[in-house]
């Protein structure tokens, strides 16, 4: 899985008021850093969210916080560029499941080097993907966390987002899917909404926010 490649999963009908009302938040949360609207800004240029602070914790620790042994994937994508990843299949937080995908900050030569020592490579709908080596595997949970991107089990519609984010900086939507991103870059935020999938939330460092925007503004269209 790669958070280039939307993956999607379906879940029981639930109701639209109860979930507009709680956004995903079936109960009182355990801890509030389990909500995925509190964003927390250890610098001004930094971003702490489900209590792991992007560029500077790394996989380890969001096992820990998540009690989840993390599953690591190396992915090769058609032009070439090598994304490092650790996928948590099933999170709790404030009483909801969902999933939730690490992308890894691991250097260039480093990322090289565990895709020449793969044990095996198989086709995927974006690329390849490469099984590591156990010691790289290892390595690989010690590299700071560059992105998180968390897919909750729940269907939300906008107003929900609306009443916990407020309104997006921007809006603009993919050209070929439909999807619409909605675009907080003071919190390094992208919302994925449409199409009637369930949202996808994508959180970056805001000093890294044009690597998420630059690609949408080349393939979509912003909207008013």
């Amino acid at each position: 899985m790669t958070t280039e490649s939307r993956i999607y999963w379906g879940v029981g009908i639930v109701s639209a008021l109860v979930i507009a009302g709680s956004l995903l938040i079936p109960g009182e949360p355990r801890r509030s850093d389990d909500l995925p609207w509190h964003i927390e800004h250890p610098t001004p240029d930094s971003v702490r969210v489900f209590g792991l602070t992007l560029g500077e914790s790394v996989a380890n620790e969001a096992e820990l916080r998540f009690k989840e042994e993390a599953k690591p994937s190396l992915f090769k994508s058609p032009e070439g560029k090598l994304i490092a990843e650790v996928f948590f299949e099933q999170v709790d937080l404030a009483g909801l499941r969902g999933k939730i995908v690490l992308t890894i900050d691991v250097p260039a030569a480093e990322l090289q080097g565990m895709y020449e020592r793969g044990l095996r490579m198989a086709a995927t709908g974006s690329g390849k993907k490469i099984t590591m080596t156990p010691d790289d595997i290892a390595k690989l949970r010690t590299w700071p966390i560059s992105s998180l991107t968390y897919l909750p089990s729940l269907n939300v519609d906008e107003a929900a987002f609306l009443k916990r984010f407020g309104r997006p900086a921007q809006r603009i939507q993919e050209n070929k899917s439909g999807l619409v991103h909605w675009l907080y870059p003071q919190d390094g935020l992208d919302i994925t909404l449409g199409n009637g999938e369930k949202p996808l939330l994508q959180y970056v460092p805001p000093r890294n926010f044009d690597r998420l925007v630059n690609p949408l503004m080349a393939n979509g269209s912003v909207l008013q």
